[in-house]
């Protein structure tokens, strides 16, 4: 058997596996289920999962820098090796805000909005992965940083990773949760996917999904906190979620993101761009650190394990019951963890 339909066979029988254990590939059916069996598993207060608050402050205070025609903010605390922290839809850096002090105690720590996302610059345009990843990158150049090392999340780890194999001299350690990894993406057709995950998909390229994201901020009000979070959110969080995407035209970016996902050959440049960094996840030596949780989302057990088996040098560490929002009910664990893991490298 050749190595490309092996490696076929084995992303067709995770998919399967992920969609027969009941996985959050599901979750657009399954949702509110999930969310109250996991709720027992945090314990009785799940604000505060195993005795430690989880807070909505946000207890930074941004940069602003000019990049390109527009800006990025950003978060920058304490000093030492750099750790970038990337975000992906819908969030912003808030997402990183109980994660970011276990970091910058011991090293420098730096969490950009993505452009169009969180208090970055609106400006007119697509808002495509080719987009983002010119924003990032200059920004990261800008920066100048040597020796960073990323923690990246939902299409915050594509951005990243693509980074990461371009510019091999500045990067030297990955952590990645719930990210755009192999084998599951890029998916060759819609028939392979898990049937609510392709229902989900077809619907984002609708009208009627533009309408539910556009009008009714469909991934803040109910993908967020319905789909992607096990305990409930408060109400000041939500608020912090909402307040970059007032209006249907500030969720541009929201909705472009969905349709970004490589499915069919489609996008094409997005294809390669996720194809060429499974490729470079699968066969890097650099430091890497993942995070997974039950059922999990993009990354349920079944994709976890296929990449503890294959990837280099990787340490996997299991958080509990989650979605794909993992931050929001486990960050603490991933805080401690992701500076435990910086001490031992």
């Amino acid at each position: 058997m050749s190595g490309k339909l092996r490696f076929e066979t084995t992303r067709r029988r995770l998919l399967a596996g992920a969609a027969a254990g009941g996985a959050a590939l599901a979750l657009p059916v399954a949702g509110n289920a999930i969310a109250q069996e996991g709720s027992k598993t945090l314990g009785s207060d799940p604000a505060a999962p195993y005795g430690i608050p989880i807070s909505a402050e946000f207890p930074f205070k941004k940069k602003e820098m000019s990049v390109l025609d527009s800006s990025l903010a950003y978060v920058d605390e304490g000093e030492g090796q750099p750790v970038v922290f990337l975000h992906g839809n819908p969030t912003s850096s808030y997402l990183w805000r109980n994660i970011i002090p276990h970091v910058s105690e011991s090293h420098r720590a730096i969490a950009p909005d993505l452009i169009g996302m969180g208090d970055s610059g609106k400006p007119d345009g697509d808002y495509r992965f080719a987009d983002h990843a010119r924003y990032l990158d200059t920004f990261l150049d800008q920066l100048d940083l040597n020796n960073a090392i990323l923690v990246v999340h939902d299409w915050g780890s594509a951005l990243g990773m693509r980074y990461a194999r371009l510019n091999p001299d500045r990067v030297s350690g990955l952590v990645f949760l719930e990210a755009i990894v192999p084998p599951v993406l890029p998916v060759a057709s819609f028939d392979d996917m898990p049937g609510p995950l392709a229902d989900f998909f077809r619907l984002m390229h609708s009208e009627k999904g533009a309408d539910m994201v556009l009008n009714q901020n469909f991934f803040v009000e109910f993908v967020l906190p319905q789909m992607g979070v096990v305990r409930a959110m408060s109400e000041a969080e939500m608020d912090h979620y909402r307040r970059p995407f007032p209006t249907p035209d500030s969720r541009k970016p929201v909705l472009a993101w969905p349709r970004e996902v490589p499915i069919e050959g489609k996008p094409a440049d997005v294809v390669e761009e996720v194809r060429l960094n499974g490729e470079w996840l699968l066969s890097s030596q650099i430091p890497k650190l993942m995070f997974y949780a039950e059922p999990g989302a993009l990354m349920p057990k079944p994709v976890a394990d296929y990449l503890t088996a294959n990837v280099p040098n990787i340490e996997a560490r299991f958080v509990g019951a989650g979605s794909h929002f993992l931050q929001e009910d486990h960050p603490h664990v991933i805080g401690q963890g992701v500076a435990d893991w910086l001490r031992r490298i």
